[in-house]
Parts: C-alpha cells; structure tokens; sequence
C-alpha cells in the first residue's frame, strides 16, 4: 500500500513538534473576586473608618464580569474568623470593567461600634473583615482581618475657651462630672494644634501638644482644666482641639489607645501684646572732677528671648521724664554725657521688645554732677 508524501511528511512533522491533542477538560470558571488583602481599620470614639482596594479580577486572574456587592463582617470571638460572623453592611465596590494600570480608588465604610460593646467588653477587641461576592453571593474567603478595641472613651469637651497670655495660648474647658473609675483603664485629654488656614506656613502638620491624664490635673469648684501651650510662634494663627484619650495594656503588654471624638475647633490669633518685665536695679554714678562731665547708668538686664533693647529717660527737679536715647539701647548700660555741672539728674529705663512693646519705667535713681 502507498502512502501519499503530503501524508508522510504530516506525520513526520507531528512527530518532531508534536500535535494538538485533547487536554483533561476544565471546569467553568466560577467568577469568584479574589480576597481583598490591603484592608486597613482606625477607630475614633464610636466610628471604625475602614479602607480597601476593591476587587477587580477573580481567582482566576480573570476581569469581574459579575460582581455582587461586598460584605462587611465584624466578629467578637477568635482571631481570625473563619468566616463573616457578623455583617456590619454591604456595599457594591468590585469593578466589573478595569484596564491594567488603571489606578483604582479605595473603597470606604464606616461602622458605628454599639454603646454596649464597648461597656460590656472593656478590654476586648472587636475583629474586621470584608469579603467580596460574585452575583451568585459566592466568595473566594475572607480579607485580612484588624483587630479593633473595644474600651469606651469620654465625650470630648462641648466647649473650648482660649486666651492669649505672656506665656502662650492657654485653652481652658469642663472636665467630666467624675474621674471614671477603673483599675484597667485610664483617661486623658489630649490638646492638638495646627496652623488656621491661610496662615504664613505653606503646610498645616496637625501637632499633639500635650496629653493631661483624668485625676491627675488640679480640680477646682468648676472642674476647668487648663493648657498653656509653650511651643508657639508669635503672629501666628493656630486652630485647637481637645480629644479623649482612652488607654490600657493589651493582652501582650502592649499599650493600646483609642482615641475619642474631637471637641469643636477655637480658633487662636496669637499676637504679641505683651511688654517686656520692667528693668530694676538702676544705678547712676558721675564723673569724677575736673573730667568733661557725664553719667553712668546701669541696671539688671531683662531676660526675655525676645528683648530689642531699653530706653532711658531722664529729667530735673521739677520737670517730666524725657527719653534721651536715640535709639534703642542693646546692652543694660548707657553714659549720659549731655550733662551740666552741679546739676542734679533723674533717670529711668524701659524695656521694648521685637514687635515694640515697652514696659513701663524702673524705679528712679539720681545722681549729681560734681561742681567745676
């Protein structure tokens, strides 16, 4: 029998480079979204604000065709949870058309943790989760899951009074009714700063300016709690607010915080209206006889960072003090030589600072030029 030698040659082909045959079938896919896997969980006062990239392809490496919507789970039992133990809410998030390098923005929930979670379980955690669901309610599994505290915190101040002083923005509010009482848990308010919009710096940090711990500031008959913040800038404008702070030792000795909700903003323009302390300690010495006359004038210097100098004034018996210098004087001294013999002169010294704000007049000292 002959074989044709097309026949041949395809059989000889096949053999070198081996033919297409029926592979084992497979299965349909199942549409399934792949887990979320960068899930990310603050909490602040009663809200757990909960960020994560949605799903935009299946376990198959696929584009979703068929998304379903995305399952918030909160669980109180054992870490991890096996599966949603408790659904917190739903929200349609998977993306059913995405181009790779697309850039794909986080998806957003926030829960209201319940008022009896956090009194009943003080010191528990409640645990998170989302997990995305094709139209048919399947999942591939849960996302990585956050542990989230439980422990209750203190209203923030309805109230926050703020006054400029010489030593800085003192902001003053009511404390609680009552320091709580617990052998676990301890309370604090804490005071944070940030330059008013439209002010001179080009960004705005939020800074933590103090931490004042429930039952260990001074109580008065009002329960006003008092900040006196000494890390500012004069000519600035700040906005203030006060929070909660609630903290305990977690299972593993690690300290866990939680903060609580932020009492309304205070706005602070902090101007300098403040002179500097008045000088002391002046003294007056003349020249000795037969010298062209003048007199010595010295006193303590004043100590404030931010001094320009002094003025001298000076007057006879009789007549008003008059400043003598003609600029401000940088050092606590200064001679007076437009003097005339045997007459008798008073002197005073203020103090002026950067921005021009002068203190009153020291205490007078007099001396008298000798006779020629």
């Amino acid at each position: 029998m002959r074989v044709s030698l097309s026949l041949l040659s395809t059989a000889m082909l096949c053999l070198l480079i081996g033919c297409g045959t029926p592979g084992a079938p497979q299965p349909p896919s199942l549409g399934l979204p792949r887990p979320v896997d960068d899930l990310s969980a603050v909490r602040k006062g009663d809200k757990i604000f909960l960020s994560w990239t949605p799903a935009h392809q299946t376990t198959d490496h696929e584009n979703i065709r068929h998304p379903g919507v995305t399952q918030i789970c909160r669980g109180l039992r054992d870490f991890p949870m096996i599966s949603c133990e408790e659904k917190t809410g739903e929200e349609n998030t998977q993306l059913s058309h995405w181009t790779r390098g697309e850039q794909i923005p986080r998806a957003t929930f926030t829960d209201t943790l319940p008022a009896q979670l956090e009194h009943q379980n003080p010191e528990a955690f409640a645990i998170y989760a989302v997990q995305d669901l094709n139209a048919n309610s399947k999942g591939a599994g849960l996302s990585n899951q956050i542990e989230i505290p439980l422990a209750p915190t203190l209203p923030p101040p309805d109230h926050v009074d703020a006054q400029v002083t010489a030593e800085g923005p003192e902001l003053r509010w009511t404390g609680p009714e009552m320091p709580p009482q617990s052998d676990k848990l301890t309370f604090s308010y804490r005071v944070y700063r940030q330059f008013a919009p439209g002010s001179t710096p080009a960004t705005t940090p939020v800074l933590q300016r103090g931490e004042l711990i429930v039952g260990e500031f001074p109580w008065n008959g009002e329960k006003q709690i008092s900040f006196v913040d000494h890390s500012f800038e004069w000519q600035q404008k700040y906005v203030y607010r006060v929070t909660t702070l609630t903290q305990f030792k977690g299972p593993l000795g690690q300290l866990v915080q939680v903060e609580g909700n932020d009492s309304p903003p205070v706005l602070v323009d902090v101007r300098d209206v403040f002179p500097p302390a008045v000088p002391t300690g002046v003294q007056a010495v003349s020249s000795g006889a037969g010298q062209k006359p003048f007199i010595d004038l010295t006193w303590a210097p004043n100590i404030e960072t931010d001094l320009a100098g002094y003025n001298v004034f000076r007057h006879e018996e009789g007549t008003e003090p008059v400043k003598i210098n003609s600029e401000v004087v940088k050092s606590p001294a200064f001679r007076d030589d437009k003097v005339a013999p045997g007459g008798r002169y008073f002197y005073s010294v203020s103090a002026v600072d950067l921005r021009g704000n002068e203190s009153g007049r020291s205490a007078e000292n007099s001396e008298r030029v000798p006779p020629e």
